[in-house]
């Protein structure tokens, strides 16, 4: 009994070593422990709005821009508050491009590896940022392309389902107008492309 004992109070003991030595460290990400208030301040005192919008593309810099309403409206905006803190990592503090494994994490969920340290604020302007500008259209224009194919393949293919099931029992199908206008739960909704977008780095 006391081996027994014994031996579950060494597994404890390598378990609690486990979770304290493989805690994730972040401290070496700019945004840990920033708000995002102070964030904004930073970015805003060097860039401006004018500059931010050009950018960004994001509203809430360009129709009366304020630290207080910019604040507001990233706090209820994920995808729009993640673009301000990618921008902030990979313009701001020019740190190198993310790896694709951390792409796929929040810019605050990110580990910036110790050997990378912040540089100057990268320097912007408004040519380049209308450049930017002309490639995410384009992007967004061929994304919008593709999710209109997959839509227009599927109500194909409702039809063609349709039609081969008139000979057969029909007692369980859905009228034609349920089965084409219903939506394809194979077929993700419509999300901005840009939710996660990836900021240039100079």
């Amino acid at each position: 009994m006391m081996k027994n004992l014994i031996y579950l109070n060494q597994i404890q003991t390598v378990r609690l070593w486990d979770l304290t030595t493989n805690e994730i460290d972040y401290t070496n990400n700019p945004l840990h422990g920033l708000g995002l208030k102070n964030l904004l301040i930073e970015i805003v005192d060097h860039y401006g709005f004018e500059m931010l919008f050009a950018y960004l593309n994001i509203n809430c810099f360009k129709t009366n821009p304020s630290i207080a309403s910019s604040v507001k409206f990233l706090k209820k905006t994920t995808w729009a508050c993640e673009r301000v803190e990618a921008f902030y990592l990979y313009e701001f503090k020019s740190l190198p491009k993310v790896s694709s494994e951390q792409f796929s994490l929040s810019p605050r969920d990110r580990i910036i590896p110790a050997d990378q340290t912040p540089g100057e604020p990268a320097e912007l302007n408004l040519d380049d940022a209308e450049q930017l500008r002309g490639e995410r259209l384009a992007k967004a224009a061929a994304y919008d392309k593709s999710v209109g194919l997959r839509s227009n393949s599927a109500k194909r293919s409702g039809v063609q389902q349709g039609r081969h099931s008139v000979s057969g029992d029909n007692s369980d199908r859905k009228p034609d107008h349920e089965s084409l206008d219903s939506p394809d739960p194979s077929i993700k909704a419509t999300e901005d492309p840009w939710a996660k977008w990836k900021d240039k780095t100079k």
